[in-house]
């Protein structure tokens, strides 16, 4: 008996040492704590009824290189930033009711770049690697060739039906992805004058800041790439050691700002939290040279955040009547952390990202109002190993590699990271892994992590929303957005105007859902 009860202690003392290290909460360890869960999202799912509505606005939300795996990632970490194990948090975009798979191949190219992606969700037609705004009859770096094959946006088409419209962005403004909304370019990196290549200027090609300013009149443009709009001979306000980029001495700020009313220009916090949106009905913030800062870096006093940019936006579009068609982009630095190999960075851009998205849910209603979360691509990011429940997502894995050594959950199949010498890798504990410049391990030595090439998701709620469904061509996101809109191709859509009346406010839709499963439930 004495056996017995020792092997009964040891049990009992291995189960407290399980749940403890697993953040396993009581309730789940009964099989009715799982069944009323399953019941409640069966019923709530019951419930979702198509908004066959036309959409008064759309907000598209895009994170830059957000596949799958940072995506489940962030979830984690978002929730352990709380306290919580993080395995059963939700972003807010998990809570949007239809989701869809995106194929994100460039025309010429498996390996998509977000210039290519851009093109085909924010115009409708997939295009080559590293051109914007044009089909694919125009090859990278070919000026001659864009001429007679430029394609519209969504963006443009909006502001044609009297919409306005804005770009929000954590990069420069000129980047990829806010890039497609307004310009046509044979080549993404032609960011002011200067960068044009002989071609380029022989052929009279114009550079992507001339176009933000000249091509479509955008009410709010917030992010980066002050560099770019000014003369080389002119200083940056922020940075004495910083000039601007532009040859031809034009100060697209100054051209920019001609011949509106109730227009701002400002270039750090204090006077873009000075702007009263009910007095403005354009606004362009630049609050860097090139990139916005990472969110782990950004100082509150001196740049907003995304979350910050996006309410601005949003309280300054919103007074059309006619609606808004909104872009916000958390670009790069979910990108750029993952070129860099280092995932807190990525990671924690896309937590703000998720912010960002709640706050424009509290600011809208998704009765007249599409919302879509999307990426442009992945990256070579993985998120796996032994690892126990409420392990820190940036941690080490409970077992040890065959050649002796920890690995962490989180790694990158090729860039900077890796960090074999004479055959052998480093060991690694949750302290150096967890640190802010830590560079997971890559199994190839590249100098830059490169993209992805699998599918990344598409959340959306609002009207129209259930058109995304299934697997489908990344250009067909445009299409939807259109359509829900009544926009160019698609103004004879016959959708009835989104209205409020006789409609449950969204909020109070989700209470009564959760009433009724809880009915259900006790029934």
């Amino acid at each position: 008996m004495a056996g017995k009860h020792k092997f009964v202690l040891f049990g009992l003392l291995i189960f407290i040492a399980i749940k403890r290290t697993l953040s396993v909460s009581e309730e789940e360890l009964h099989a009715s704590y799982w069944n009323n869960k399953g019941k409640q999202a069966l019923y709530a799912a019951l419930n979702i009824q198509p908004n066959l509505h036309q959409a008064k606005n759309i907000i598209l939300f895009l994170g830059d290189g957000m596949g799958m795996t940072t995506l489940t990632a962030a979830r984690i970490l978002k929730g352990q930033l709380a306290g919580h194990s993080g395995e059963e948090t939700s972003l807010v975009m998990d809570t949007f009711p239809h989701c869809a798979l995106s194929k994100t191949y460039n025309v010429d190219q498996q390996m998509p770049d977000s210039a290519g992606t851009a093109t085909a969700y924010l115009c409708g037609v997939k295009a080559n690697y590293g051109t914007l705004g044009v089909t694919a009859a125009t090859p990278r770096y070919n000026c001659s060739a864009v001429y007679g094959n430029e394609v519209t946006s969504v963006l443009h088409r909006a502001k044609q039906a009297g919409k306005s419209v804005g770009i929000v962005t954590t990069t420069r403004v000129q980047h990829a992805s806010p890039g497609a909304a307004y310009a046509h370019t044979a080549n993404r990196g032609w960011y002011a004058d200067s960068d044009l290549s002989s071609e380029a200027v022989k052929n009279g090609c114009r550079d992507i800041s001339y176009q933000l300013v000249h091509n479509t009149e955008i009410n709010v443009i917030l992010g980066g790439g002050r560099e770019y709009m000014f003369p080389r001979d002119v200083q940056d306000p922020e940075y004495p050691n910083v000039r601007g980029d532009r040859i031809d001495g034009k100060n697209l700020i100054v051209e920019w700002l001609k011949n509106k009313k109730n227009v701002k220009y400002v270039w750090n916090k204090k006077e873009f939290d000075a702007v009263d949106p009910a007095k403005t009905d354009f606004l362009m913030g630049l609050f860097e040279p090139k990139d916005c800062r990472y969110e782990m870096e950004r100082n509150p006093l001196t740049d907003p955040s995304l979350t910050e940019m996006t309410e601005k936006a949003i309280r300054i579009l919103s007074k059309n009547p006619k609606g808004y068609f909104l872009f916000v982009e958390d670009k790069g630095r979910i990108d750029h952390g993952h070129h860099g190999g280092r995932a807190k960075r990525s990671l924690t851009e896309a937590v703000e990202f998720d912010r960002a998205i709640g706050r424009a849910a509290e600011l809208t209603n998704e009765l007249d109002t599409l919302t879509i979360a999307t990426a442009d691509h992945s990256h070579v990011f993985t998120f796996g190993g032994h690892s126990a429940r409420g392990n820190p997502v940036l941690g080490v894995s409970r077992t040890i590699a065959e050649d002796n050594k920890h690995f962490t959950t989180a790694a990158y199949a090729n860039g900077p990271g890796y960090q074999f010498v004479n055959g052998t890798r480093p060991d690694v504990n949750e302290t150096i892994s967890s640190g802010d410049e830590y560079r997971q391990q890559a199994t190839v030595p590249l100098d830059s992590e490169t993209h992805g090439i699998e599918d990344v998701a598409i959340f959306a709620k609002g009207p129209m929303s259930h058109l995304f469904h299934g697997v489908q061509e990344q250009s067909y996101i445009a299409h939807v957005m259109a359509y829900a809109a009544c926009l160019e191709p698609y103004e004879n859509c016959k959708l009835p105007p989104s209205s409020h009346a006789g409609s449950i406010y969204p909020s109070l839709r989700l209470l009564f859902i959760g009433l009724l499963s809880f009915h259900c439930l006790l029934s």
